[in-house]
């Protein structure tokens, strides 16, 4: 194999890719069309991928780059030598083209070598004179020398596709969207309307991450992380990669997970849908130029979700196909459109790198005070830690995901993921109004005619969605991080039983038990098959992306906790009087839910007298400016008191069946703040 020919014909392939009608060689005439007849030929031999080669390659490019943007010293006559290089150059390689038929490895490398010499004395033994380039012409080499390098990382990982769509603008991605995926839409209020597909949700079941030793002993496997192997990840990878590469384009995001610069992620996002990279511009934290300018990944999402994974491959049980290696930083998706399985597998991330860092990440809301107070919420979605986080008297630093630092709180998030069900301007006016150009809506109903999203019509899914930055959210915290450990921190709960009361304050051992629980409840109609309030726990309120053990979270929420000296509350967003479904049962309402947390940050929470609630012996505020009194306690707002004890021991005997599983690992006082009948 002609080596020697390979490597220095893609040798001028880099070197005169940008030289016609820069002052190095005429724009027109022979010498360009015999320079860009040479590039034309695209017939090269295969080359051995030799680790020496490419070396020798990098050099001789790099070094005439460095040379090319010092030249400031370089003269006319300069100029001209070089051209006269460059012309003599060619000829000689087109020479030895015709008459080589072969070449060692050994003749390669000697012959990368000649040309570097070459570069460097016909660049650099002129004496200083005016550059022959215009401020922009070394501007432009410059950038182009970011395309290459860019180019070169992105074919590292085996990605190939000509056209890269790289961090691109909002109103680029959206004419993208438009012309290319079906079902886009621009809604009256400016932001992007589009189709997940069949999958309007997350795929837990189909979740799995890769059994490698880096990881094998930390990651809590089970039912949330199903171990996969790293043979059948691999099939998965390369399926993944070989749909990328055959699309005409592909879209790139280069971002930050985490706000905070000792303990942020790097991650990449390669992706086939413009509304992925949207969606993930919005939810990551957007570097500058100066940060983009030698990113390198720590973790790659490769998003191939429109094309389906091979059911048939070990330890796949569908076409959806979700896996993370966390010792390779990665993670490969098929099968499913839906742009949450990208955020959630950050999260995941997160949830394994921060604690090995000794930090606490928490699937929570955040905000802060006027006076430097600062909150946490934690609850499953549709419990509030959204709606009640973005609070116009106080700045948002996130809705979802926050690691609590030795120093304080930071996002992990750029943006926020808002369910846009029964979404009104009076209820939830921060989100109503981000809803604008440059935010995503996900599986929503828009009229035909007038563009206007009719937010109660959940027809394709009730998970109806809205990303947007958190810049569009006028009282947000940016940078989204505070030097300020929280004062509260709120357990959210959609109680469909009736029983929890709307608030109550918790022991320390309480907090670790409601904690590890995670309770929330689903209601009738909600799924095929519920007919009834369904009990829900999630350890840690976010079991499915916790990648450690439980109690790895709660032992290091305790300390934090004790350290801090702050005050944890047990909020009740679901229904009161009755169950879901009683006559008598109602959900709470928002405005008095509001009232409450304002108790909590003002100090009237702390302030008021305690009552004991039977079985769950929670301790319960008998008065909150504004609120009835009457509705605070389960006893005094029941019509039926014998349903409501049937009721309480029915929720109380699956709080302690499900806390069984982690008795082993929690302390006798611990297990004891449980309910007791």
């Amino acid at each position: 194999m002609n080596y020697t020919m390979h490597l220095s014909r893609n040798v001028l392939r880099e070197v005169y890719r940008f030289l016609p009608g820069r002052g190095f060689l005429p724009a027109q005439g022979s010498t360009a069309s015999r320079v860009r007849h040479s590039l034309a030929d695209k017939e090269f031999p295969c080359c051995s991928r030799s680790e020496t080669c490419a070396l020798h390659i990098a050099e001789v490019r790099h070094t005439f780059f460095r040379q090319l943007r010092g030249s400031s010293g370089v003269n006319r006559k300069s100029s001209d030598a070089q051209k006269q290089f460059v012309v003599q150059f060619s000829r000689s390689v087109r020479k030895m083209n015709r008459t080589q038929s072969s070449g060692s490895l050994k003749d390669s490398i000697s012959f990368l070598e000649m040309l570097k010499k070459q570069i460097d004395a016909n660049l650099q033994h002129h004496k200083p004179g005016d550059c022959p380039l215009t401020k922009k012409d070394i501007l432009d080499l410059g950038q182009l020398q970011k395309e290459i390098d860019f180019q070169e990382n992105v074919q590292a990982v085996g990605i190939t596709c000509a056209q890269l769509f790289h961090n691109t603008a909002p109103s680029v991605l959206y004419e993208q969207a438009l012309k290319k995926e079906a079902g886009s839409l621009i809604a009256s209020s400016g932001a992007l309307c589009v189709s997940s597909g069949l999958k309007t949700g997350r795929s837990p079941a189909d979740k799995r991450i890769v059994e490698e030793p880096s990881s094998r002993d930390d990651v809590w496997w089970g039912k949330v992380n199903i171990p996969f192997c790293e043979k059948s990840y691999l099939v998965n990878r390369e399926r993944a990669v070989d749909y990328l590469n055959l699309q005409d384009q592909l879209y790139i995001v280069d971002a930050f997970a985490g706000w905070d610069p000792e303990y942020r992620i790097k991650i990449r996002v390669i992706t086939t849908r413009a509304y992925h990279a949207l969606f993930m511009q919005n939810m990551l934290v957007m570097p500058t130029a100066e940060e983009l300018e030698n990113f390198r990944p720590d973790f790659t999402i490769y998003n191939a979700g429109c094309f389906p994974a091979n059911r048939f491959t070990n330890g796949v049980t569908s076409q959806t196909s979700v896996a993370m290696n966390l010792g390779a930083g990665e993670m490969v998706i098929l099968g499913t459109q839906y742009a949450g399985e990208m955020k959630k597998g950050i999260l995941t991330l997160m949830m394994y790198l921060m604690p090995k860092r000794g930090q606490l990440p928490l699937h929570s809301s955040c905000n802060v005070g006027p006076k430097g107070d600062v909150t946490l919420f934690f609850g499953l979605s549709g419990t509030g830690k959204t709606t009640l986080s973005a609070d116009p008297s106080r700045q948002l630093i996130g809705d979802d995901e926050h690691v609590w630092t030795d120093k304080g709180v930071f996002n992990i998030e750029g943006g926020c993921y808002a369910k846009c069900k029964d979404l009104s301007k009076e209820q939830e006016p921060e989100i109503w109004n981000a809803i604008r150009f440059g935010s995503v809506l996900e599986n929503v109903i828009i009229d035909g005619t007038t563009r206007v999203v009719d937010f109660r019509d959940v027809s394709i899914t009730e998970n109806t969605r809205c990303a947007y930055p958190l810049s569009f959210i006028p009282n947000a915290l940016l940078p989204a991080k505070v030097d300020t450990h929280p004062s509260n921190i709120i357990l959210l709960t959609c109680d469909a039983f009736g029983v929890l009361p709307p608030l109550s304050k918790l022991t320390p051992d309480q907090v670790m038990y409601h904690f590890i629980s995670g309770y929330t409840s689903k209601m009738a109609g909600t799924e095929i098959g519920i007919l009834e309030p369904t009990a829900t726990f999630s350890a840690c309120y976010g079991a499915p992306f916790l990648a450690m053990h439980p109690m790895v979270y709660a032992e290091m929420l305790a300390k934090k906790l004790k350290e801090h000296n702050a005050h944890a509350w047990l909020l009740n967003t679901g229904w009161i009087c009755g169950g879901y479904g009683m006559n008598e049962g109602r959900r709470i309402p928002l405005k008095y839910t509001r009232l409450m947390v304002d108790a909590i940050h003002n100090g009237a929470a702390l302030q008021t007298e305690y009552q004991t609630m039977p079985v769950f012996n929670l301790a319960v505020p008998t008065a909150i400016n504004g609120v009835p009194s009457d509705l605070l306690l389960p006893q005094t707002c029941w019509a039926d008191q014998n349903k409501l004890d049937k009721q309480m021991r029915k929720l109380a005997s699956l709080f302690v069946e499900n806390f069984s599983n982690y008795t082993d690992r929690a302390t006798p006082n611990v297990v004891a703040a449980g309910p007791v009948f």
